[in-house]
């Protein structure tokens, strides 16, 4: 396999590389004369105190630094790839996923299946364990790289085989054995599809899972996602309210258990559980430092809280005198948020004279109807049936709908092909009740 090469896209100024004389274009070849795999060998390798760096300039002159330093002092780099390696794509062929169900057309990026454990402790992704070698799992242990978020669906063997359709997806959760016992700290998901590994099969998943405690600190179970382009693909089913009332009862259950064990909830169930089977949502307690936010589990929660909190505040600010704010304005969201969002606007027209809130719960014809999550809207969506809709002079967007650190949505449209479409301002509003008042009141 061709190994990659590892140039130098940015030196920071003031920094050791800049005063070496390092410069963009370089490649690093070795520390202490051990090639470098990817970022986790070099940020291994540059902690010592003494390293000798060998670089190798454009025209193929190498230069060998030997370096004091502070210890876990950086060198001051950024490399062309930020992983310095290539990414690893998922070989699996889930009866669930998202990807398979998407339609033809849409940018290449959104096709790539990861299962990288590099990035799982990166950027928090989670992996299925099959795309690792015992030479990945040695190098996790080795650098202590925690947490490693893992996919488990279920830990039946044969079922995981099953569900993944991968023959060696069941004894992939061996190498969970080993992360347990070398201590490090990890996060799994199940991704629950009906008739297939709920009922008695999260109650042994959950079970087993059980024994990793405490250092599987979270499994966070999330209801499948059904798509309209499912032709050809694993026949599955949406849960209903009785599905999702007998989810909540196995899984606080566990939590009660764990509670008095560990003082962790330990499995947690995303918010759409709670929607669906018309149950409140639980208090912050019992998400354990919101540790599944990425995963649903606690986001409205939190974000509930946070508006509460920053009401309090807006009261306390004004000493009793009345807010005033002349404007019309709309909100986009998904279904399933619409009801917290909706109440949150309800408040804020009660406390401020002057504020018209439009919300809207945009259908997902695009995907289907059965995606209700904000962050799977599109532009196409927005566009037609915003149209139709009343939205004042401005109109704020979740940011979970974009792509990030950028301003494109999933179908390509962007928040200026929004704004000129719909001849309305576009806000952008971060996944906080702070960010939601502070956006309303256009401060």
């Amino acid at each position: 396999m061709k190994k990659s090469r590892h140039i130098i896209d940015k030196v920071l100024e003031g920094s050791i590389a800049e005063e070496l004389e390092i410069e963009v274009g370089d490649e690093l070849v070795a520390i202490n004369d051990q090639e470098i795999e990817d970022i986790f060998d070099y940020q291994y390798y540059v902690e010592d105190e003494y390293i000798e760096v060998l670089i190798r300039k454009p025209d193929g002159e190498e230069w060998l630094l030997e370096i004091d330093k502070d210890p876990d002092e950086d060198l001051g780099i950024v490399f062309e790839n930020g992983l310095m390696d290539d990414y690893r794509s998922c070989h699996n062929k889930c009866i669930f996923c998202f990807i398979d169900q998407m339609p033809k057309g849409m940018r290449e990026t959104l096709y790539f299946k990861d299962d990288d454990s590099r990035l799982s402790f990166l950027q928090g992704n989670y992996i299925t364990l099959t795309n690792m070698s015992d030479k990945d799992v040695d190098r996790i242990i080795k650098y202590n790289l925690s947490p490693i978020n893992i996919s488990f669906q279920t830990t039946n063997p044969e079922l995981r085989c099953k569900m993944l359709n991968n023959r060696f997806a069941g004894q992939a959760l061996e190498k969970v054995k080993k992360f347990y016992e070398a201590g490090i700290i990890m996060n799994g998901q199940i991704v629950l599809c009906k008739g297939v590994n709920d009922g008695e099969e999260l109650e042994r998943s959950i079970r087993d899972l059980y024994e990793y405690l405490p250092c599987l600190e979270s499994v966070s179970v999330v209801p499948v996602g059904l798509s309209k382009y499912r032709d050809g693909l694993y026949p599955l089913e949406p849960f209903n309210k009785e599905d999702a009332k007998e989810v909540l009862k196995i899984i606080h259950e566990w939590q009660k258990k764990a509670y008095e064990e560990y003082e962790l909830h330990f499995i947690h169930a995303s918010d759409e559980w709670y929607l669906l089977a018309e149950e409140e949502l639980p208090e912050e307690e019992s998400y354990d430092g919101y540790l599944q936010l990425e995963n649903g589990v606690g986001m409205l929660r939190l974000f509930t809280d946070e508006f509460e909190d920053g009401i309090q505040q807006l009261m306390e600010e004004q000493q009793g005198e009345k807010i005033f704010h002349n404007e019309e304005i709309s909100i986009i969201t998904g279904k399933l948020s619409f009801p917290c969002i909706k109440t949150a606007a309800e408040r804020m027209e009660e406390s401020v004279e002057g504020l018209t809130i439009h919300v809207h719960a945009i259908r997902n014809d695009f995907f289907g109807e059965n995606i209700t999550v904000s962050g799977l809207l599109t532009g196409t969506d927005i566009i037609a049936q915003g149209k139709e809709l009343p939205l004042g002079t401005r109109m704020l967007l979740p940011e979970n709908v974009l792509r990030s650190g950028e301003d494109v949505l999933l179908d390509d449209y962007t928040v200026q092909d929004l704004e000129k479409t719909l001849q309305v301002s576009v806000d952008i509003v971060k996944s906080s009740g702070y960010d939601f008042i502070k956006k309303i009141l256009n401060k």
